[in-house]
């Protein structure tokens, strides 16, 4: 059976542009590469998971040691990498990516994974954004307000990320299988923009998230490989930075680097999955609990160590070292929130730059000058700063792993935060919405993710609050009616909050862990879908 798709009707020719029979075959080529390789690394991920609920723990791999030990470094920066001083993020929304690749960042990442609901309206629009962002052929008028958007002279240097290994695309089946999402979106944007970005001397640049082992980058690079090949245009064309999101790959981060090396431009700290990670992986644990998520800064043990040890591993590696997310929303209404937020980001920036990081993220063009302002005054004229060592200190296995957190605590408001954030998030991506503006703070899936599971922890283990009561689901339930009554009276969430709720309740309340919350979610997401489409 060859290649199928849902069908896309939105008044556009979005589907003659990007759905083409050619670039259909593409991506199907990649799937019957790669496929069964995908499903045995999900597989792994099983089975190590099984593991660490047995009360194993990561280490360093004994089988890579010659890896770590010798000298080899990754291929030359391109130019319009040289220099990341401030990467700005968002969603593939058409005035989203005009307003941030006019925002005086370096660094564009166009996000088709953890800011992205994907509905099929969404990801084949997503892609449609992407070729004419490419092109400089995006233009966008506002409805509502009727004023005009469009790309400027000097532009941020465009990088997408694509989903991760364990997201199908379920519109497109091959052999009524669903593809990959992380191929999906991998081989149209490669297939529609490579050519075009090497014509105007830039390059197909990707983030690569959530991967766990050096087995996992190995994929991504044959993959690399292929697609190149297929398209004719010279190996190591791409360049990838892979999200150092998972304590797994925290283990691994020289490995990833050696596997990806003709393609590899830098390491990130994606510190929120990062968290999410911890608290997934050692769920069953009792000594490795986090208190309320709001306490968990970089300046905590396991966090601190995962950044010294990035820095340390790319420096080494002739790569990037690059920073993690300063998600705040300057509010238009309150200066005081303002004063206090940017005074936070300020700090956590120089934090970042006087570890060594050679550039960082933002989720808002106000905070580019901040951002900006923080790692200029180390960087100076420079690039960036890949000749600096990093810091001074051998991080072992034990730092990564101490995830004591001073005076931390497991408080009510924490509880109430949880679930209040993981309704309102999940709610909106249902909507069709995974970039989510709450309490000044531009949420992506990974916070609902650490919201979610950290409530399912707390409730499984019975962890005590700091005023002597305990996790439980009767808090939990007073909790959410409480948060689900506020946000109906106040009109946030929309029509979907109620249905957020069901689902937060099967996340929190099941005795087993669900991996990621945009499992099911998906699932409700393309029903609806199929709904609408039959009610249509």
């Amino acid at each position: 059976m060859p290649l199928q798709h849902a069908p896309f009707a939105t008044g556009s020719n979005a589907a003659d542009v990007i759905l083409t029979q050619e670039a259909l075959d593409f991506v199907e080529s990649l799937h019957h590469a790669f496929e069964g390789r995908r499903q045995e690394l999900l597989a792994r991920r099983d089975e190590r998971q099984r593991s660490f609920d047995a009360g194993e723990l990561p280490s360093f791999r004994s089988d890579t040691v010659g890896i770590r030990e010798s000298n080899w470094q990754v291929a030359v920066t391109p130019a319009d990498l040289q220099d990341r001083r401030v990467e700005i993020t968002g969603p593939v929304d058409r005035k989203m990516m005009i307003n941030a690749l006019n925002s005086g960042a370096r660094v564009f990442m166009a996000d088709l994974e953890d800011s992205l609901a994907p509905s099929w309206g969404n990801v084949v629009a997503g892609q449609v954004n992407l070729r004419d962002a490419v092109r400089r052929e995006m233009t966008f008028t506002d409805p509502a307000s009727g004023k005009s958007y469009a790309l400027g002279d000097r532009l941020a240097t465009l990088k997408v990320r694509p989903r991760g290994w364990h997201l199908d695309e379920r519109h497109v089946h091959v052999d009524g299988v669903p593809v990959s999402g992380s191929l999906f979106d991998f081989g149209l944007h490669l297939f529609h923009n490579a050519h075009e970005l090497l014509a105007r001397g830039s390059g197909p640049y990707f983030y690569l998230p959530k991967l766990e082992s050096r087995e996992e980058a190995r994929l991504w690079n044959d993959v690399f490989e292929f697609a190149q090949d297929a398209l004719e245009i010279p190996r190591g064309t791409i360049r990838a930075t892979v999200l150092i999101e998972t304590i797994l790959a925290a283990f691994e981060m020289d490995e990833i680097l050696y596997e990806l090396r003709d393609h590899a431009s830098g390491l990130n700290a994606g510190r929120w999955d990062y968290i999410f990670s911890v608290i997934k992986k050692f769920r069953s644990r009792d000594d490795m609990i986090l208190p309320d998520r709001a306490q968990v800064t970089m300046r905590v043990p396991f966090m601190s160590a995962y950044a010294d040890l990035l820095v340390q591993t790319c420096h080494r590696r002739g790569a990037h070292a690059i920073g993690g997310m300063a998600a705040f929303i300057p509010s238009r209404r309150d200066p005081v929130v303002n004063e206090h937020a940017i005074l936070k980001v300020r700090d956590d920036k120089e934090l970042e730059a006087g570890k060594g990081f050679d550039g960082t993220w933002v989720a808002h063009p106000d905070l580019v000058g901040v951002a900006e302002a923080a790692f200029g005054a180390v960087l100076g004229d420079s690039p960036h700063q890949k000749h600096a060592p990093g810091p001074e200190r051998r991080v072992g296995a034990n730092d990564l792993l101490d995830t004591t957190t001073p005076d931390g605590a497991v408080t009510r408001e924490g509880v109430r935060a949880n679930v209040s954030v993981a309704l309102q998030y999940v709610a909106a991506w249902l909507g069709g919405n995974g970039a989510v503006a709450i309490d000044n703070l531009m949420e992506d899936a990974a916070t609902a993710e650490i919201s979610r599971a950290q409530l399912w922890q707390w409730i499984v283990r019975g962890v005590p609050l700091d005023d002597g009561g305990v996790v439980d689901e009767r808090l939990y339930v007073e909790m959410r009616d409480a948060e689900l009554a506020r946000l109906e009276e106040a009109g946030a969430g929309g029509a979907n909050v109620r249905r957020a709720a069901e689902l937060l309740d099967t996340l929190v309340l099941r005795e087993t862990f669900e991996e990621f919350l945009t499992l099911p979610a998906y699932g409700d997401l393309v029903e609806r879908e199929v709904a609408w489409s039959d009610a249509g």
